[in-house]
Formats: C-alpha cells, sequence, structure tokens
C-alpha cells in the first residue's frame, strides 16, 4: 500500500531547549496511522544549534521520516515547497515547527478527505485560549467559502490532495511568510472543487506565533500577491469585493489599529502607515468600505486622508473597550445547566456604549471628539439589527473549546437622542453533546461569552451579578453517567467541573461558598455539598490548622446532610468551640486554614476562618493559604508604635519559638 499522508515541517533554529519543538516531533512519531501509510518530511533551514543532527538521529531509527537539508534563507517557503516536492503521499499536511497534532489526527482527516473526495480538508484547529472559529461549529463535506467563514482560516494548516496542488501549480511565493502562506492558501480554495471542514475532531494544536519582523514595505508586497491571486481566480463582483474587503481589514487596517500600532516605534509606526496608506490608495478603492464593520471605516478614513496623528489618537481612545457580562441565574433542567446572561459592551470609563438616533436608523459615534463619519459610514442599524451574543466552554487543562446553544434577544432603551443596546440569551449546556455531539472530558470548563454589538465586538469571562450566589448543586449528567458542577473560580468566574477525582475534591470546588454561624459559645462551619451519594458519603473530619509560626492544629468530625438533586446543594456541618486561650479543642482568635480529611487524606479548602478577639467568626476567600497574614497582637500593635518596638518584637518571638513548648 503507498503513503497515504505525507507531512511536511519547515524547521529553522528550533534550539535544543524548545519543549515545542520536541512535542511536535513526538506528536508525529505517536500517530495512529500506521508508520508505513505515512512520511514525515523535515526541511531544514540549516539549522546550527544541533536540530539537523537530532533529526538525522529521528531518520535512522524511523524508516518514514526524511530530512531534507537546505540552504538558508530564513523564510520556511522554500522548505515547504522542496518538501512538497519530494513528498509521495496521496495527501499533504503542512505544519510548523511549534505546532502538535493529537494522536489520531492523520488517521481521522484522512479518512474524511477521501469520504468527501476533498481537495483540502480542514481539521479543527485550536490556539491557547482563543475562541475557536466559527468555521468549526459543524462538519461539513463542502464547505463555502463566506458561508463557512474559510477565510477565518488562512494558515497553512490542512490536508491538501498532492494532485491538486500539482495540476494547479500551487507553491509558496518567495514573500514576507504571513503573506505567503495565505497567498498558497486563498489559491487553494479559490481553485479547488471540494474544501471539507472536520470540526468534532480537534487535529492540530497550534503553536504560539513568533512576531512578524516584516518590514512595511515587504508586508505590502505581500498583501499585492494575495490580491493579485484573487485577480486571476475571481470574477469582478461581489465575490472579488468580499476578498478584497477581508484582505483590506485583515492585512492593512489590523496592523494600523491597537496596541499593535501605540507600542510600534514612531519610525516604525509612520513607515507602516505610509506603505499601506500607498497600497490602499493604489488597490482600495472607497466602496469597499460598506463590508467593513464600522469602527474599521473610520480608520480607513483616516488612513486614505493621511491623517497618522488623528488615526493614532482615536486608537488611544479606543482602548479599553470591552465586555460585561453577568450572570443572573443558573439551574438545572433535568441533566442540562441552564445559563441565563446579561451581556453589554462598554467603554475604558466602564459606561455602555450607545448610538446616536437619526429617525429610524442609529449611527455610531466615534471616541474622538474631532472625528466625524459621514451619515453612509456611521450608519449601524443593520448591524445591530443582527448583534448577538455566543457562549463557548474551555478546558483549562488541554484548550479545548466549544461553543454551546445560546437563545436570546437584543435590547435597546433610548434616553433623549442616545440609544443603549444589549442583549439577554439563555445559553443551555448538554455535558452528553456539548463537545461536537459528544460528551465533554472530565476536568473544569471555564465559561466565556461574546458580544457581537454592531459597532464593536470583545469577550470575556461569566462572572457573578452583584456578589450573586451559586446554588453549585451537582447532577449526574452525560452517557455514562457523569457528576457535574457548577463552581465559583477564585476571581468569582463561573466554571463547569465534570467528574471531580473523589467526593472530598468535589466538596473543594465549592468550598468559596462556606459560611459560619455562632451559637452557644460554638461556630458551626458549613460547606456546600454538590452531590451527596445514596450512601451518605465517607466518614469525614475538618482540620483547622492556625496560621502562626507556632500553628495549632484542631480536629473535628463533621457531618454530611443530603440536598435535593437537581434543586439544592447538601452541607457538610462541623461544630468548633471557641475560647479566648490556647486550649485543646478551642478555636482561639486568629487565621485559621481548614481541611478536609476523608480516609486519612487532606485537601486543603478554598477558603480560610478568621476569629476575632470578640470571638466573631468570618469567612476569608483564598486558595493559597500562605498569602494569609496573621493579625498581630494588641503587645504587637503597642510596640510597633514604640522606638525600637520592631526589636523587642522580633526578640519575644525568637523566645517564644525557641523556648516555649509547642501548643497542642
Amino acid at each position: 500500500m503507498g503513503v497515504k499522508v505525507s507531512v511536511v515541517v519547515p524547521v529553522s533554529e528550533p534550539g535544543p531547549d524548545d519543549d515545542a519543538f520536541d512535542a511536535c516531533v513526538r506528536s508525529l512519531l505517536e500517530q495512529t496511522m500506521p508508520s508505513d501509510e505515512y512520511e514525515v518530511i523535515f526541511a531544514d533551514d540549516r539549522s546550527g544549534d544541533g536540530t539537523r543532527e537530532r533529526l538525522d538521529a529521528v531518520a535512522a531509527v524511523r524508516p518514514n521520516v526524511r530530512v531534507l537539508h537546505l540552504e538558508h534563507t530564513g523564510t520556511p517557503a522554500r522548505g515547504r515547497n522542496v518538501g512538497l516536492a519530494v513528498a509521495s503521499g496521496e495527501y499533504v499536511y503542512l505544519l510548523g515547527q511549534r505546532d502538535r497534532l493529537e494522536r489520531v489526527a492523520l488517521e481521522t482527516m484522512y479518512r474524511a478527505a477521501v469520504e468527501a473526495d476533498a481537495d483540502v480538508l480542514i481539521g479543527r484547529l485550536v490556539r491557547g485560549d482563543d475562541p475557536p472559529s466559527r468555521a468549526f461549529a459543524r462538519n461539513r463535506e463542502r464547505a463555502d467559502l463566506f458561508r463557512d467563514r474559510l477565510l477565518a482560516l488562512p494558515t497553512a494548516h490542512k490536508l491538501f490532495r498532492r494532485a491538486f496542488l500539482d495540476s494547479r501549480e500551487i507553491r509558496f511565493p518567495d514573500i514576507e511568510p504571513e503573506m505567503s502562506e495565505q497567498a498558497f492558501v486563498v489559491k487553494a480554495y479559490l481553485t479547488a472543487k471540494v474544501v471539507a471542514v472536520l470540526a468534532d475532531q480537534v487535529c492540530c494544536h497550534l503553536g504560539r506565533a513568533r512576531p512578524s519582523e516584516a518590514t512595511p514595505l515587504a508586508r505590502a508586497a505581500g498583501v499585492r500577491a494575495v490580491l493579485d491571486v484573487i485577480d486571476e481566480y475571481s470574477d469582478p463582483g461581489d465575490q472579488r469585493d468580499r476578498l478584497y474587503a477581508h484582505w483590506f481589514r485583515t492585512g492593512v487596517l489590523r496592523p494600523l489599529g491597537g496596541r499593535r500600532l501605540l507600542s510600534a516605534t514612531v519610525g516604525r509606526r509612520a513607515g507602516l502607515f505610509a506603505a499601506l496608506r500607498d497600497l490602499t490608495l493604489e488597490r482600495f478603492p472607497p466602496e469597499l468600505d460598506g463590508h467593513l464593520p464600522v469602527h474599521l471605516r473610520a480608520r480607513a478614513l483616516l488612513l486614505r486622508s493621511g491623517q497618522l496623528g488623528r488615526l493614532v489618537a482615536l486608537n488611544e481612545a479606543a482602548t479599553g473597550t470591552s465586555l460585561h457580562a453577568e450572570l443572573r441565574d443558573v439551574r438545572w433542567d433535568e441533566s442540562i445547566l441552564t445559563l441565563d446572561l446579561a451581556v453589554e459592551i462598554v467603554s475604558s470609563d466602564g459606561e455602555p456604549v450607545t448610538f446616536a438616533a437619526a429617525g429610524d436608523r442609529l449611527l455610531w459615534t466615534p471616541p474622538l471628539d474631532d472625528l466625524t463619519l459621514p451619515p453612509a459610514l456611521a450608519d449601524v442599524t443593520e448591524a445591530v439589527d443582527k448583534a448577538r451574543i455566543e457562549v463557548y466552554i474551555r478546558h483549562t487543562g488541554n484548550g479545548l473549546i466549544f461553543f454551546i446553544p445560546v437563545t436570546g434577544e437584543v435590547c435597546r432603551s433610548q434616553e433623549n437622542d442616545r440609544v443603549r443596546v444589549w442583549a439577554v440569551g439563555r445559553a443551555r449546556l448538554d455535558v452528553g453533546s456539548a463537545a461536537l455531539g459528544r460528551p465533554l472530558r472530565a476536568g473544569e470548563w471555564e465559561v466565556h461569552v461574546r458580544m457581537h454589538g454592531g459597532a464593536q465586538q470583545a469577550r470575556t469571562r461569566v462572572a457573578g451579578h452583584r456578589g450573586a450566589q451559586l446554588s453549585c448543586v451537582g447532577v449526574l449528567a452525560g452517557h455514562p453517567r457523569k457528576l457535574v458542577i457548577p463552581c465559583w473560580s477564585e476571581q468569582k468566574e463561573l466554571s463547569v467541573y465534570v467528574e471531580p477525582k473523589s467526593f472530598a475534591d468535589s466538596i473543594v470546588l465549592v468550598s468559596p461558598g462556606a459560611s459560619v454561624t455562632h451559637r452557644d459559645g460554638e461556630v458551626f462551619i458549613v460547606l456546600p455539598v454538590p452531590y451527596v451519594p445514596p450512601s451518605g458519603g465517607p466518614p469525614a473530619e475538618l482540620v483547622l490548622r492556625q496560621a502562626t509560626a507556632r500553628a495549632r492544629t484542631i480536629t473535628v468530625p463533621a457531618l454530611v446532610e443530603p440536598g435535593v438533586p437537581g434543586r439544592f446543594p447538601g452541607q457538610l456541618v462541623a461544630k468548633v468551640p471557641v475560647g479566648r486561650l490556647p486550649s485543646e479543642g478551642h478555636l482561639t482568635p486568629g487565621i485559621w486554614t481548614p481541611h478536609l480529611k476523608i480516609d486519612a487524606q487532606e485537601s486543603p479548602l478554598r477558603f480560610a476562618i478568621d476569629l476575632t478577639r470578640s470571638r466573631r467568626a468570618r469567612v476569608r476567600p483564598t486558595t493559597d493559604p500562605t498569602t494569609l497574614t496573621p493579625r498581630p497582637s494588641p503587645l504587637t500593635r503597642l510596640l510597633s508604635h514604640l522606638p525600637g518596638g520592631h526589636l523587642t518584637t522580633r526578640a519575644l518571638q525568637k523566645l517564644r519559638t525557641r523556648y516555649l513548648p509547642p501548643p497542642p
């Protein structure tokens, strides 16, 4: 049987301590596809850091690995082209030296490409905390360039039919590396008969991209090369205009916005502005601006008129725009977690972003006092009508991200001539199918929300509404059944934990919701218990340690009381006597860190108990007890105000530590 897939990896000076490159190599050698059905081609750009020898050593013991030793060019284009020329696979996958494949990636992508008879197949990509592209909303055997948002996936991380690339003479041009990739991909998009999307299997984890070192003129030349491809392989009309508008937005206006422009040196800023302005006047007529979001129309207006200073001022004024998302309610509907949200885009001062009312139209007001857009460019009525919120979850361990269904509406209110726009929505998390029809993996899943508000878009974590308390009730959900618990992070942000490792871990997750009550000289410490098994759970004890150099320890039994599954959490109650002076088994003034002890194993809880000298206890949220500072005694506070008092305090501390007996 012939080679099914060739993987081409351009390599340039990764260094002997580059963990990302090591992970890349391991991921290629550990594929589930049989080794005689795929090959790996490393195209080394004359690395002088020992990489060539390391790769040669791998190739010596792996027959399906080849190393090409090339002359140094400093760009990956030649390595990719040479790799494509010598590849023997039916399909070719292009990988970066800091990326890594899932073990099943080649086998799964090849099978999907053959079933769809695809010239190009795009396997699901993951990059750190970034939300996934909507192109991965579902599998597509016949993807559309615009409907399925393929332009949002411009990198070369795709499976290409090798005969298709050869017949269309698709290769990487020798231009700025980022634009070289985009020119290669857009030609493939425009000439392929079938482009397919594999969304339900993560295939590639993208490594951290290196900052571009291209000169402004090189970047402008790269954009021109992409536009030349568009001119050659598309007809004049709406499709070409939308393609041009996309590269105007990403290749020209985006580099001139936000922190990237503000952090550039004055000379580089002026050079970039001049090069991209010449390109804009040459290739991007004003008629394209209607395809842009309104804040980029303002940027385009200042670019064409040569107003660099005002463009910088516009960026400074717009910095800090963010999303405010509040969790109004969270509840279980059978085994589906339902979240009620209110979401609004706010400016840097925390005030809601509003629009000017002009009859039945809404106009965007630039955050720059002396900048006014013509009404035709400022009109955002249709964009506001299409405003929406999106909710997605992210696994804290492996970075997997999935969107979850949201229903809701966009709300408006008008005061004088300003219109405020926000959205309310209801998201439903089905643990059994949220991973594109599959159950969620075990672990912690953060809840994020993103809003497209007509003029801008922003994203954030979901937080509580005005200190709202989370029910913390857990249920058994999915198939097979797994315990699922909503919980707060230490930043009061919502997460959902799937399948805690133990009964103790489930309580630790929600322990920031602990409370205390007082009765007859005793403190009752109450912890929520997300789910109490029918057996009632194992015997438990609460261990409290005083946060001082001579820490005392108190251990008391804890009673677990069941709640109502799916409605109310259970609770763990521990009764602790309180005293003024240190004595065995009594809580005394100071800060105490609690631990849950089950089956002789202790688990630190995410709060502390602070007992005042009036013997009133309160809960202090914390995830790191070492950050707690014990309250100084009255004598210590008095000495701190006297000359030489700090020396006396240190002497007393040494005396107590060295010569006094340890506490019980």
